[in-house]
């Protein structure tokens, strides 16, 4: 249901009381008196600096604009009226006072059960304990997409009014990505990230689908525990065919309409260094929405209780920022201490809040989650529907060891037509894809300090010097292999 369908259901079902949850007030207040239009009730707006008013009319009631006179007044008009809206701004802010609050709670008792409600319009306010079981709390002020869709229109018809020249080009395809793109916005919000994409360049097309991401990041996270990474497309890394077929055949369905859900999300256990970071940015990159990193370190908090709200808003934020890829590595660390004991049960409250809204989220967020310690991570979050499938990144094989080989020599400007692939990778049995690269980099390093030009040479020495982690921790390797063997886990 859009915003004017649940707060019409909700007025039918006679709650008293709605409190809705905005950044866009004057939206939200075109809104509900469309609503009480709609529904052949009077309606009245309250702000303090308004004071109490009916409808559109641009007179209020006289000394209306101190809360406790504003009360009074609504008592009054009650008692003429057979059924009516009041929308009050920003008044939750009274109700610390005493006098307020109890004039509010004998009008709210009054209209139980009557065909009258009373709307507080605000930001994330509080009610008192023996209020609050009387309301219901929505949010409101964000477009759906067929409103989305007419300003995105509109701002464009406007725009070459007013412009020189608009270079547009924009498919159907590209117009769905934009609109479910700019989902989550007020409708303010929605035509600044427009104006700022045309204004910039005189074009609008694909590529300012970036823009748009970026802007709904600066507009969101203001505490910085999401974390915004580029995406790499599947050339980006060698091996996980698997993978890349899974996510390959999934990515319709992640924007359309049609009959089969969309994709939730994977989880990718394996030996470290085998490329769990890199194939969450592929995943990304492969269903075209952005990377947000969950900064772990910003997330837990020394102050009881704000640990579990910093998780609270970092996912409603990833529920506004939709569609997005949301990137959890090394899970495990958020549930170190899920048993509760050593934290005062913050890690369970933690797991308990992150499994519930993974198990229960409607939005277009695809989770990418990494592990590279199997022994921490909670049964409960190995079960089916927390992710569509777990995928294991095994040490690379020789194929891959060439891929990678290739993509690293590439990545630094060199032919690695000019490099002995094959002799390579065989030297590099056992490696991983980070040792693999670092040992690419440490051979341009070698060359370099020899005034050479590098060759096949030089990696081969440094392959001959280093000590893989399979070799070093050869016991864990094998163990963590071993259990995925075991279980069945997709090879990536």
């Amino acid at each position: 249901m859009n915003f004017e369908e649940e707060i019409s259901l909700l007025i039918k079902s006679r709650y008293p009381l709605v409190m809705v949850d905005t950044i866009d007030e004057e939206y939200v207040l075109g809104q509900l008196r469309d609503v009480a239009q709609a529904q052949g009730l009077n309606f009245y707006s309250w702000s303090l600096s308004k004071g109490l008013r009916v409808a559109s009319n641009e007179n209020s009631f006289y000394k209306s604009n101190e809360a406790a006179a504003m009360l009074r007044i609504v008592n009054d008009i009650l008692a003429d009226e057979r059924g009516a809206l009041f929308a009050f701004s920003d008044f939750d802010r009274f109700l610390g006072d005493a006098v307020p609050a109890r004039l509010f709670k004998d009008i709210i008792n009054r209209i139980k059960g009557t065909a009258s409600t009373v709307v507080l319009v605000g930001t994330e306010g509080k009610l008192p304990p023996d209020i609050a079981p009387m309301s219901a709390r929505i949010q409101g002020g964000y477009p759906d997409e067929r409103q989305i869709l007419a300003e995105v229109n509109r701002a464009v018809a406007e725009f070459r009014l007013t412009a020189a020249h608009l270079e547009v080009d924009m498919p159907p395809e590209t117009v769905r990505r934009v609109v479910k793109t700019l989902k989550g916005l007020s409708l303010q919000q929605v035509r600044n990230a427009l104006n700022v994409c045309m204004l910039k360049d005189n074009r609008f097309d694909k590529c300012d689908l970036a823009e748009i991401e970026k802007f709904k990041k600066e507009a969101f996270d203001r505490e910085g525990i999401l974390e915004y990474f580029g995406s790499e497309q599947p050339a980006a890394i060698a091996g996980f065919d698997n993978l890349k077929r899974w996510i390959s055949d999934r990515r319709n369905a992640f924007f359309s309409e049609g009959p089969l859900p969309p994709p939730k999300g994977l989880l990718l256990l394996g030996v470290q260094g085998c490329g769990k970071s890199l194939a969450a940015k592929v995943a990304a990159g492969e269903l075209g929405i952005p990377l947000y990193r969950l900064d772990l370190t910003r997330l837990y908090s020394k102050y009881i209780g704000e640990t579990e709200e910093n998780l609270r808003k970092a996912l409603a934020t990833v529920e506004r920022l939709a569609p997005v890829c949301l990137w959890v590595d090394e899970i495990e660390k958020i549930f170190a201490a899920s048993s509760g004991d050593v934290d005062g049960g913050v890690s369970k409250r933690v797991l308990g809040t992150m499994l519930t809204w993974m198990q229960e989220r409607k939005d277009r967020s695809f989770i990418a989650a990494t592990s590279n310690d199997i022994d921490n991570l909670p049964p409960e979050l190995l079960r089916k529907g927390r992710f569509d499938e777990i995928f294991f990144a095994d040490l690379p094989d020789a194929a891959a060891r060439e891929g990678i080989l290739k993509i690293h020599l590439q990545k630094r400007g060199l032919a690695s037509t000019e490099f002995d692939l094959p002799a390579l990778a065989a030297a590099c049995g056992g490696f991983s894809g980070a040792e693999i690269e670092q040992a690419v980099i440490a051979a341009l390093y070698s060359a370099s300090g020899a005034n050479e030009r590098i060759a096949t040479r030089h990696v081969l020495e440094q392959l001959k010097l280093t000590r893989p982690l399979s070799v070093i921790k050869a016991e864990g390797v094998t163990f963590i292999r071993n259990w995925a063997k075991e279980r069945n886990i997709l090879p990536v």
